[in-house]
């Protein structure tokens, strides 16, 4: 359960950054525009590149030897140091969601939304490399119930955002909220780096 509960944060707090993806998800739901079909196939999909990343990093751990773990490792250290990084650049940041509002079949929408999903680099190096590095050493019972959590995370997410996307448009504005997500994602990442750094040295 405890590896459960850690993918549902790790997931949670990569998941919480204002990108295309999430904007569009908002500004679907402030249109109320097919916000089921642009949710599900959001949360679908990272389920489906979160054990993708996961299942990988699995093989590579059974078939290569702990140079290229170190070499992961390493890389791991250098994403989550950057991540955290832009995290501080963006204490400042402040959404606008206002858009006009257009209607889109949903064909459209169904294309949009894949198109924000899987072209985005972020959403890889999220769920494929960082999820999937992270949980390299786990058995793979743990594996899943990690993965599982970090899944359940993006969909109460997406669907959070779509459906409460015209309150959360107004806090979104708000630049202490903000603040206050960004310290408590810096906090956890830094913690996941010490973790990493001292499995590493270890």
């Amino acid at each position: 359960m405890e590896y459960l509960i850690l993918g549902f944060f790790t997931g949670l707090s990569l998941i919480l950054v204002i990108g295309p993806q999430n904007i569009f998800v908002i500004e679907q739901g402030l249109k109320k525009q097919h916000i089921f079909l642009v949710c599900f196939i959001c949360s679908i999909s990272d389920l489906i590149l979160i054990f993708l990343g996961i299942f990988l990093f699995h093989y590579f751990i059974q078939y290569f030897n702990s140079i290229i773990e170190l070499i992961f490792n390493i890389l791991l250290v250098i994403f989550l140091i950057h991540f955290i990084y832009s995290k501080i650049k963006s204490f400042n940041f402040k959404a606008n969601f206002n858009s006009e509002v257009l209607h889109f079949s949903k064909f459209n929408i169904f294309l949009k939304t894949l198109g924000f999903t899987y072209l985005n680099p972020h959403v890889y190096s999220d769920t494929v490399f960082f999820l999937g590095n992270f949980s390299k050493n786990l058995i793979l019972s743990q594996k899943i119930f990690f993965g599982a959590g970090a899944s359940i995370a993006s969909f109460i997410f997406f669907f959070i955002i779509g459906y409460l996307s015209k309150h959360l448009s107004h806090y979104a504005q708000s630049e202490i909220v903000w603040k206050v997500i960004n310290i408590f994602i810096i906090c956890f990442m830094s913690l996941l780096t010490v973790f990493v750094i001292l499995e590493t040295i270890n």
